[in-house]
């Protein structure tokens, strides 16, 4: 059996996890002892690390990193809803811990990295070697392939659970099992060097989502302008046809799962 790392085992990291783990062995991290116990119960080999901003002297490389055949970080570079905030000693502390890994690798990064202008972007409107929170890792690790995802949805993470604002706003989001779906496919192909967007490929406004998640009317006009993010390179790359595209409907996919 084949063996992964996730680094990372927080909300997202542990469905990739539950997703691969008929099929890879599981290396995981965690921040919190309290955890282990969880990993272990689920079989999966558990690492306690933390990635701190600043500079840890004490950090070595992972023990297991050598024996993996890919790892997939959720540790976040990009500061909250994709800011571009310098992590240089978070990076660095990254960096120590991976050593001189030479398989596949993963970096989860963010739609966030693009401006907000009213406009859909591709990715080759931004390239990862412009981007400090991406190109920070293909400078040594240049197989790394960049997921940028979209507002991460599904199970209790609904937009109506959320006080919201700007309801006019056409929403970036992704529903986890596509991302899981994503990262399956790429492992399959052996993928490297690839940059995506990992977004749904429907766009509709916040009110929209809201009024089909409790099941209400909308009888707003359709906003059909805004701030998009394109997966058509995703989907054509990978010819990945998404489970749940339309956010509208993503708590539906979350009671049906």
């Amino acid at each position: 059996m084949k063996k992964i790392g996730i680094i990372g085992y927080g909300w997202l990291g542990s469905h990739i996890a539950e997703r691969l783990s008929n099929r890879y062995e599981i290396f995981a991290t965690t921040t919190t002892k309290s955890k282990i116990e969880e990993l272990q119960s689920k079989e999966y080999n558990a690492t306690l690390v933390k990635f701190s901003d600043e500079i840890d002297a004490e950090m070595k490389e992972w023990e297991v990193a050598s024996k993996l055949d890919s790892i997939i970080i959720t540790v976040p570079f990009s500061g909250i809803r994709g800011a571009q905030i310098s992590m240089k000693d978070r990076q660095e502390n990254m960096l120590k811990f991976l050593g001189d890994y030479k398989g596949q690798l993963f970096l989860m990064s963010s739609t966030g990295v693009y401006p907000e202008t009213e406009k859909e972007f591709t990715e080759d409107d931004l390239p990862a070697e412009n981007v400090e929170s991406e190109s920070f890792i293909l400078n040594k690790f240049p197989q790394t392939n960049i997921l940028r995802l979209a507002g991460l949805m599904g199970d209790q993470r609904l937009l109506k659970n959320y006080n919201i604002s700007n309801l006019d706003m056409l929403v970036n989001h992704i529903h986890y099992e596509d991302i899981c779906s994503v990262v399956e496919k790429m492992l399959d192909n052996e993928s490297q060097s690839k940059v995506y967007n990992v977004v749904a490929p429907i766009h509709p406004n916040k009110e929209e989502v809201v009024n089909a998640q409790k099941d209400l009317p909308y009888s707003g006009n359709r906003t059909t302008k805004g701030r998009t993010i394109s997966p058509s390179k995703l989907i054509s790359d990978l010819d990945f046809e998404f489970q749940y595209p339309d956010p509208r409907y993503f708590h539906i996919a979350s009671v049906s799962e």
